[in-house]
């Protein structure tokens, strides 16, 4: 049996700079950081030829072909896998569409799987590339790049996507006292609501595409604040890192009426109003977690936990997606 993990994702400046129509124009810049939440693959060999998955649904057909699941159906097709006698069952810590990247975990996890079955090497960057090139290529998602590749390199990491398509990656530079800082003072915390990231994205997709002036400011900004979260951060300057989550919150907020809603505002403010330095809600909007940066998180957790919100506990992961069992 092979088994292999993946870790989720917070997104802490730059984000939404990583879609080809922005930055195949312009260049994008972000930071990601994986977290000690994964999504898990695993996969054995059956002694009858048929394929079986296990997620949400179960499927039992003979052929790659006859596969509903649209990401394990093309990862089987690239890796060249077409009538294997297989079973595969996925299972995360956290649920899809709360904005931590799920999608993008589930692709590399499932990758490193089938290499790992097809006796493959496979570096961080190839695995983010091919998930890519089944999510935003083959299946069209108007989707980012950030996922696939936080969740295949880990870390708290740089990336840098540029026209070419060709993406850099570097870790931020931060000392061991402020990555312990940054760790112990974020906190996380579930609205109660999923949601689908494609309908956001795609609005600002489209705009970026047609040259929508207010989109493609907004995305520019956002840009350079990853870059002034990057110098904050590498420089242990975490109150001003606070109030960038602040100014990208607020722009972030321009980019689409479905970002946020009254309960996402409310409780924004309730954690301001409690220690709260800095905030964001992660990942595309609309629903999932909301990110604090406090300089009482006591209070602040004490505050939104009695206001309905359920907090999740993490650590940064620096392994990136990996085999555990094979």
């Amino acid at each position: 049996m092979i088994i292999t993990r993946s870790p989720l994702r917070l997104s802490l400046g730059g984000g939404g700079t990583d879609l080809p129509s922005y930055y195949r124009r312009f260049g994008g810049f972000l930071i990601s950081a994986a977290i000690d939440k994964y999504v898990y693959i695993t996969l054995h060999q059956t002694f009858q030829r048929e394929l079986i998955v296990k997620y949400s649904q179960l499927e039992r057909v003979d052929s790659v072909n006859e596969l509903q699941h649209p990401i394990v159906r093309e990862a089987l097709r690239l890796v060249g896998l077409e009538r294997p006698n297989l079973e595969i069952a996925s299972m995360a810590d956290i649920p899809a569409g709360t904005g931590l990247g799920s999608s993008g975990s589930f692709t590399a996890a499932l990758l490193k799987a089938l290499h790992a079955y097809c006796k493959n090497l496979v570096h961080p960057s190839e695995l983010a590339a091919q998930a890519c090139e089944i999510e935003l290529v083959k299946l069209g998602e108007p989707i980012g790049k950030q996922d696939q590749y936080i969740s295949a390199y880990g870390g708290v990491t740089c990336f840098r996507f540029e026209p070419n398509d060709h993406v850099e990656a570097w870790p931020l530079r931060l000392s061991s006292e402020t990555l312990l800082n940054l760790e112990d003072n974020l906190i996380l915390l579930f609205t109660g609501y999923s949601r689908s990231a494609s309908g956001i994205l795609k609005e600002q997709d489209s705009r970026s595409k047609v040259d929508d002036t207010e989109m493609l400011e907004n995305l520019h900004f956002v840009k350079e604040l990853g870059v002034r979260s990057q110098d904050a951060l590498e420089c242990g300057r975490l109150e001003d890192f606070a109030d960038l989550m602040n100014v990208h919150w607020e722009h972030k907020k321009k980019r689409s009426g479905s970002m946020s809603n009254s309960h996402i505002d409310e409780w924004y403010e309730l954690a301001r109003k409690n220690g709260a330095l800095g905030g964001k809600l992660i990942g595309a909007g609309g629903g999932g977690f909301l990110l604090f940066y406090c300089e009482d998180k006591k209070r602040c957790r004490h505050a939104l936990t009695e206001a309905g919100m359920r907090e999740v506990r993490f650590h940064f992961d620096f392994e990136g997606t990996k085999i555990l069992t094979q």
